[in-house]
Formats: C-alpha cells, sequence, structure tokens
C-alpha cells in the first residue's frame, strides 16, 4: 500500500536545492573574482617596482649634469678660457642608450665619457684535459696513396708558419717542441707531416715540428742532430718539453699522447718491423720525450755515436745511471708503422757502438750537450715545419786494427 506525500512538501524540497547550488555557484564566483584582484594587485606592484627602478637609474644618471635642463640637448660653455663645450643629451626617447649617443656624436662631460683606449681584458682560458675528448683512438695508416706539400697544407689551415700550433679553446699543459734527425727523406716527411698534424691537433698540444737538417754526405750522426735540435728550439721558444723522432715512425693510436711524463717516455714500444713487440727491455729507440729538467739531467745525448745504432741504448743507460725509469704506453696503443726504405748512404751501421755502450757511466758527463759543437747554416720557417740545417763536422778516424 503506496504512502502519498504532500505537493507542497515536494515543493519545498526543490526550493532547497535550487538554493544551495545558487550558494555554492556563488562562493565559487566570489573565489574566482578576489583571484583576479590578487593577479591584477601583484601585476600593478611589479609594475610599479620596475618604473621606480627605472626612474632612479635615469634620476642618477640626470645627477651628473650640471642642470639637466629639460633633459634635452644643450650646449654649456665650460670655465672660462678652458675652450671646453659640455652637452647633456636627452635620455626619454625609446631605446636611448649611452652607446647610441655616443654613436650619434653626442658627447658626454669628461667626468663620464668612458675610457676609449681600454679593452676588456680576456676571459682565461681552463686547462685542456688531460684526455682529450676528441680523440678517435686506432688508426688506419698507409703509404700508398700519393702525397704532396700542396696537400697537407690544405687539410691543416690552422697550423702557422714554422708547423706551429697552439690550441685556441684551453690551456696546454705542456709546449712541445717535436725533433726530426734528417737528411734526404722528404718522401718520408710527407707522410709524416700529413698524419702527424692532425694527431697532435687532436691531442691539444702547443707544438713545434723542427727538422734538423744533417747537410753534406759524411757520416749520420742521429743523436748529435737531436742535442742541436734541443739548442735550437729553445732559441725560438720556450719550450719544456722535447719529443725526438724518426721521420719514418708514424702512431697507430691517438691516444698515445705527445707530452712529457715525470720519467723519460718511450713512445714507440710496438712497431709493425718487431712484430708490434718491444725487441728487449732497454730499447729507446724510435720515438721519445724528455722534459727539460729531465734532459738536462742526463747530459743530453751522446755526440760520438757516428752510424746507425747504439746511441739509443747509450741513452737509456744514462736515464737508468741517473736514478730515472722509462715511462711506455700500453703495448695497444704505442704501437707503429714504418714506411719501408732502404739504408741510407753513411749511415752503415757503427762498429764501435758496442763498446760505447759499455762505458757510458764515464762518458755521459763529458760528452752530451755541454760538449756539443755544430755551425748553423740556415734556418727556414715553412707553413708546416721549420728547417734547421747545420754542419756537425765528421767521425774521428777509426783506431788501426792490429
Amino acid at each position: 500500500m503506496s504512502v502519498a506525500v504532500p505537493r507542497q512538501r515536494c515543493r519545498g524540497w526543490r526550493s532547497s536545492s535550487t538554493a544551495m547550488t545558487r550558494l555554492m555557484l556563488g562562493r565559487t564566483l566570489e573565489r574566482i573574482c578576489k583571484g583576479v584582484l590578487l593577479l591584477c594587485l601583484l601585476h600593478f606592484l611589479i609594475m610599479m617596482i620596475l618604473y621606480f627602478d627605472v626612474y632612479s637609474q635615469r634620476f642618477d644618471l640626470f645627477s651628473r649634469f650640471n642642470n639637466g635642463r629639460n633633459g634635452s640637448r644643450n650646449n654649456v660653455s665650460g670655465p672660462a678660457g678652458s675652450g671646453h663645450h659640455y652637452y647633456f643629451y636627452n635620455l626619454s626617447r625609446p631605446n636611448a642608450t649611452l652607446a647610441s649617443y655616443l654613436a650619434t656624436g653626442e658627447q658626454l662631460v669628461p667626468s663620464v665619457q668612458p675610457e676609449t683606449n681600454q679593452t676588456p681584458s680576456p676571459k682565461p682560458l681552463p686547462p685542456c684535459p688531460e684526455i682529450p675528448p676528441g680523440l678517435v683512438g686506432r688508426l688506419l695508416i698507409e703509404f700508398s696513396s700519393q702525397m704532396t706539400m700542396e696537400r697537407v697544407q690544405k687539410e691543416n689551415p690552422n697550423v702557422t708558419d714554422g708547423g706551429r700550433y697552439t690550441p685556441p679553446d684551453c690551456r696546454p699543459r705542456w709546449k712541445v717542441a717535436i725533433i726530426i734527425p734528417f737528411r734526404h727523406r722528404e718522401n718520408h716527411l710527407k707522410y709524416w707531416l700529413h698524419y702527424l698534424h692532425p694527431i697532435l691537433r687532436r691531442q691539444k698540444i702547443d707544438y713545434g715540428i723542427y727538422i734538423i737538417n744533417q747537410l753534406g754526405e759524411d757520416t749520420f750522426n742521429r743523436a748529435k742532430l737531436l742535442n742541436v735540435g734541443y739548442t735550437e728550439t729553445l732559441k725560438d721558444a720556450e719550450y719544456d718539453c722535447f719529443i725526438f723522432s724518426d721521420v719514418d715512425l708514424i702512431p697507430m693510436d691517438d691516444r698515445n699522447l705527445y707530452h712529457c711524463y715525470d720519467q723519460p717516455r718511450h713512445f714507440a714500444i710496438a712497431m709493425d718491423k718487431f712484430g708490434f713487440r718491444l725487441p728487449y727491455a732497454g730499447y729507446f729507440g724510435g720515438v721519445s720525450g724528455l722534459s727539460k729538467k729531465q734532459f738536462l739531467k742526463i747530459n743530453g745525448f751522446p755526440n760520438e755515436y757516428w752510424g746507425w745504432g747504439g746511441e739509443d741504448d747509450d741513452i737509456y743507460n744514462r736515464i737508468t745511471l741517473n736514478g730515472m725509469k722509462v715511462s711506455r704506453p700500453d703495448v695497444r696503443i704505442g704501437r707503429y708503422r714504418m714506411i719501408k726504405h732502404e739504408r741510407d748512404k753513411h749511415n752503415e751501421p757503427n762498429p764501435q757502438r758496442f763498446n760505447k755502450i759499455q762505458n757510458t757511466k764515464n762518458t755521459m758527463k763529458k760528452d752530451g750537450i755541454s760538449s756539443l759543437t755544430y755551425r748553423l747554416v740556415q734556418v727556414k720557417r715553412y707553413p708546416l715545419y721549420t728547417n734547421i740545417s747545420v754542419e756537425i763536422g765528421k767521425p774521428p778516424p777509426r783506431p788501426f786494427k792490429g
């Protein structure tokens, strides 16, 4: 049995529900209006702060002038007899700046005129990273393609005359002179420059390339030419690191960093000529590096090794006898390819090398950079290297056997 609800009560419920809805809607609108009003007030406050900030700057600028009448440009005579005229300028123009007024020829009073001779000091460069990020690792080295100096020069536009380069974006840790003993190896030099310049630039090294050319056709003396290179490069720049490289050896990995280390460095430890292995523990040939301090500690290199062989072992003995150790890269990184060639004339094996190696302890103090003699003939700067031509004398006559 259903119960009948009075119509009057239903109408009351409906009217109450409608009133509640209107009340909630009104409160919502009220909150929205308050929020909009607060945003407008905040915007107004920010505009006032900016306005007063700009106004205070203008007021400070105008206070530097005598009267600042009307804020317009006026010509006022200076003190009697000074011959000066002071000018005021109007900063009420849109986007007006001091620079724009200077550009239009309007002058400031001497007290606020900027110094025209002062230039902003350059920002100091950060030190170059120990491991440069641009290295590529293992390289493909080949000597079958035709190579010309013109091609190498186009490949290295950032190298300056004399074979000099310094990184533009960082401060190098070493200033390196790369010294190559040389005679009649022009074709090898093209390949060496072709591969080494890009490698050295990626390594972020401040370097110079120096070819030490032995004039004449007398017996070749590699170690003495290296001593000459050390002496002559210091006349060119304040180098603190010296890397001595044969012109026919090309590194196969640019992670083999050409700079100096805490101990004398042997770079070419794994040549293809020796099956990419170190031929013996005391080997120090091909490519090596010493700091200036290390070089002087061993009195440089011997001058009396005429012909092929022996001087590298003598240098190794000098290093160990002076309490230093030879450092080397990992065998996978210290790999080199040698440009194949016939043995040079007047560079035959030195028959006295074994006796000399045994006497390093007795000879190193008197035979070295301290006893170096030579004659400088010419220094010529080419786009990719500096050529230093010298005469280093002749070998002493060999003792008569028997």
